[in-house]
Parts: structure tokens; sequence; C-alpha cells
């Protein structure tokens, strides 16, 4: 019996080559917490994460969110370098933040992460939802994203305040996609439904990307539970990419091709998306969508 539709994107899964040192990162700059660290046999490791051989699990907790580090003794390739923020291996998740300019200013008293956005944080215009946003990479090179919404009674309220929270919870992660329509198809068949959409660019999301002459189609799509939520990102310009010898392959039922853009499952850019079953207690099943995103329903 298999684990049926999506209901809630319980986790997000990172593989790193040093699960204890990431999680001393997440504590030191996002405010998370550790609630488990754990061995896995390689049975566990492989039903519950998709990776191969045994593996080091931290479990952290933001808010009402989990992030789940793990480390395979059989670690792949690390993050490859020169994957832009419209690369089609480009997947970040973003946390929400009380005050922006704190929790910047946080951040940059924690030594090990790299500036993706150019010029500090953005404020992306009304039209792109008027958030304030900062995209990083963490020690390892996962992308990650600060996020502040405005202080308006019409802005989302994605995660609920919390007294002396200056790190809220994980709001949604983001996939670079080549098609929208392809991608909507796909979750949508999962059992995530469409719940906004935009087009983002100008001056402030080229500074936020660190890219130029950005155009890029935003689509939300959120379970029947939620937060985190996902978001789907199509580069109309510049033209998304995967590198030389990367590009997605696309086999049958949507799913990429072995060896497509994330490479193989224990390697650092292999991140996962960890959705929670309609029928719990069902055998997971382990997925690739059009694009080479990896995701579980459990």
């Amino acid at each position: 019996m298999s684990s049926g539709r999506a209901v809630r994107l319980t986790r997000l899964c990172l593989i790193s080559p040093d699960a204890a040192r990431l999680a001393q990162f997440y504590q030191d700059a996002c405010g998370c917490r550790v609630v488990a660290s754990e061995m896995l046999t390689e049975a566990t490791a492989t039903r519950l994460a998709g990776v191969r051989g045994a593996a080091h699990s931290v479990l952290l907790r933001l808010g009402a969110q989990q992030l789940q580090l793990l480390q395979p003794v059989a670690l792949g390739r690390g993050y490859p370098p020169g994957v832009s923020a419209c690369d089609l291996r480009f997947q970040h998740f973003a946390i929400v933040v009380e005050d922006m300019q704190r929790a910047y200013a946080h951040l940059r008293q924690v030594a090990g992460w790299a500036a993706i956005s150019t010029h500090g944080p953005q404020r992306l215009p009304a039209s792109s939802g008027g958030v304030t946003a900062f995209k990083f990479r963490d020690p390892d090179g996962h992308p990650l994203e600060l996020l502040e919404f405005p202080a308006s009674p019409s802005a989302p309220v994605a995660v609920p305040a919390r007294a002396a929270m200056l790190f809220r919870g994980i709001d949604h992660s983001a996939i670079v996609v080549a098609d929208s329509s392809r991608s909507i198809a796909f979750y949508e068949n999962l059992g995530l439904q469409v719940s906004a959409r935009s087009i983002n660019q100008g001056p402030e999301q080229q500074r936020l990307d660190g890219l130029e002459e950005v155009r890029v189609e935003v689509t939300a799509l959120s379970t029947a539970q939620a937060p985190p939520h996902l978001e789907l990102l199509c580069y109309r310009a510049p033209a998304p990419g995967t590198g030389p010898g990367t590009g997605p392959g696309t086999g049958q039922a949507g799913r990429s091709t072995v060896g497509a853009a994330h490479g193989h499952s224990n390697d650092v850019a292999a991140t996962r998306l960890v959705f929670a079953g309609e029928r719990p207690g069902a055998a997971p099943r382990q997925l690739i969508d059009p694009d080479g995103h990896r995701l579980m329903v459990c």
C-alpha cells in the first residue's frame, strides 16, 4: 500500500559531510535547536530518507518546522561550484524573521556562510509581495533565505509570531523549474494546489538573486496543512541552466533519469522534501520531479 497523496510538508532534508558541525551553524545563525541525533541503519536511512547506506541524522526544529541534516557514511560529491539562483539544481528554503535588520546583524556575527544576494537584504516591490529578503549559503553550500513580511493587515501570516523569537520558522522551500505548467501538473497529482502566482523582476530581484536582467515566474503550491509550502521558480531570464553535462533527462511519469540535474542520492546538493501522506504508516515513496528534485511521501 502506498502512502497516497501528500497532505503536509513535514521536513526538509539536507545532506552534509559533517551533520554535527552544520547543526551548530544553524543553532548559532538561525536559532534552531537540536531535538534528536542518532545513527540510522542502512535500511532505515534508505527507507525514510532515500540515501544509500547508514547515515548520522540530526533533527533540528525552528518554530513548528523541522530540518533534518543527514551525514551518509558513503558521502557523495560536495555541493557543486557555480550553481546560480536560476540553475535547475538550485533549491533554497526561507526562514521567516521578525526583524530583518536584527536578523541580518545577527547572521553577520556568525562565521561560515557566503552571500548570494548583493548589497544586503532587499525590499521587493508590492507586485512581488513587498517582502524583505536575503539569500545566502550555509557552510556546506546549501542556499537559504531570510524573509520578513511587510507590516500590513493584508500581508500573509505564514508563520505565527512567537514571543522573543527573532527567527520564527520555515515558510517554504523553493525549487527552480524549467516549465511551470509541467511542474504544477506533477505536484498537483501529488496533492498540492496552486495558492499564489506572480512575476518577479526589477533591480531588487536582481540584487536578491545575484543575477542580471531577472524575470522569474513564481508559483506557490500548498498542501492541506501548511506552512511550509513549496514554491516553483521558473526563470524566463536568465535562462535556467544546470552547468556542463548535468542537464535534466526526463523519463516516464515525470521522473528524471539517473544522474540528472541533482546527481546521486548521497551528494550534498541532493536535498529532499519529505511529505506526510494521507495514509500514515504506509510504505514511503521516493520520487524525483521533472527537474531532478528529490522528494518522499511517508
